[in-house]
C-alpha cells in the first residue's frame, strides 16, 4: 500500500477516533441511554483497529520504530497514557466527577499524541512552556 494514503487513512482515523471519544465522553457526562446503542460500542472497537493496523504498518514500511525513536517512543506512551484514562472516563471511574476529571485528562493525553505526531518531538504540545 502506498505509505500517503496509508497516512491519510491513519490520519482520518485518528480523527474518527478523537470525535468518537470526544461523543462518547459527553454522553457519559449526561448519561444519556444511547451509549448502549450496539453502533456506539462496536465501532470504537473497529476504528482503533484500523488506527493500530496503520501505525504499525506505518512503522514497518518507515523503518521508525517506538524505542529507537524518542517522538514514537513518546506517542507510544501517551496513548497508554491515553487508553488507561479513557477506561476509567468512561467505564471504571466511581463518581462522576471521577469520570468527569479522567476524561479531560485522556483528551489532554490525546492533544499530547497528536502533538508529538505532528512536531515530531517528544514533548509535543509542552514545547510552547519551553
Amino acid at each position: 500500500m502506498n505509505y500517503l494514503l496509508l497516512k491519510h487513512l491513519h490520519v482520518t482515523a485518528v480523527v474518527v477516533s478523537g470525535t468518537g471519544f470526544f461523543l462518547r465522553g459527553l454522553l457519559m457526562l449526561n448519561d444519556s441511554p444511547l451509549l448502549q446503542r450496539r453502533l456506539l460500542r462496536v465501532m470504537p472497537h473497529v476504528v482503533d483497529t484500523i488506527l493500530l493496523g496503520s501505525a504499525i504498518t506505518m512503522a514497518v514500511l518507515s523503518a521508525q520504530y517506538p524505542f529507537v525513536q524518542p517522538w514514537l517512543t513518546a506517542k507510544f506512551c501517551g496513548l497508554l497514557a491515553y487508553i488507561v484514562l479513557g477506561m476509567v472516563a468512561l467505564k471504571r471511574g466511581r463518581t462522576k466527577a471521577q469520570r468527569a476529571a479522567f476524561f479531560v485528562a485522556a483528551l489532554l493525553a490525546f492533544a499530547y499524541i497528536v502533538s508529538v505526531a505532528l512536531t515530531r518531538n517528544p514533548r509535543g504540545f509542552l514545547l510552547a512552556f519551553a
